[in-house]
């Protein structure tokens, strides 16, 4: 896993809780913290950090994931704020394979990015299917609050299909609300 993620994962935490809980968090996960964006880093890595987080970002994995993503959007936004220009949520989902990914891959070379495929339903819902050996499927839920967040769009999320429940891929699906 690329190390951007690791750094927006840094930066959620000590915007949220402070320099010394990251400490504490790199401390229970008994890993280094020296992540540099381009660098790569084993999956595990991740996954004590994640378990390492404070009670206060959620009981369970699903919470955990959920609560970086969210809190990974303002880093995220600002290392690719053209990402974010003049753009709702419904026009930014189908940009993250043909343009946010590709600039992942093009700048951080052997990143895997998840693929997405969405689909916009007659009744105004968009379904995300998610696919990626890594199963964070959550924490993709998360950067979709967190982007929603961001420009101001109020939407819930459901997920009827999950890897975690033994399907071979993750529907998320997104409802828009006025």
């Amino acid at each position: 896993m690329k190390g951007i993620i690791f750094n927006a994962l840094e930066d959620a935490v000590v915007r949220n809780f402070g320099h010394d809980t990251w400490d504490d968090v790199l401390d229970d996960a008994d890993v280094t913290g020296a992540y540099t964006s381009p660098g790569n880093y084993d999956d595990s890595e991740l996954a004590s950090l994640i378990n390492a987080l404070p009670a206060a970002t959620g009981a369970d994995l699903a919470d955990r994931l959920r609560w970086v993503g969210v809190n990974a959007v303002p880093f995220l936004g600002k290392a690719f704020p053209q990402s974010f220009d003049n753009i709702d949520l419904r026009r930014f989902l189908p940009t993250l394979n043909h343009i946010i990914h590709p600039e992942v891959r093009k700048l951080y070379p052997g990143a895997t990015p998840p693929d997405f495929e969405i689909d916009e339903r007659t009744d105004g819902t968009i379904s995300l299917r998610y696919e990626s050996q890594r199963q964070l499927c959550w924490l993709a839920e998360g950067f979709v609050l967190g982007v929603a967040n961001r420009l101001g769009e109020k939407v819930t999320l459901s997920q009827p299909v999950c890897m975690y429940t033994g399907a071979h891929y993750c529907d998320i699906q997104i409802a828009f609300h006025e």
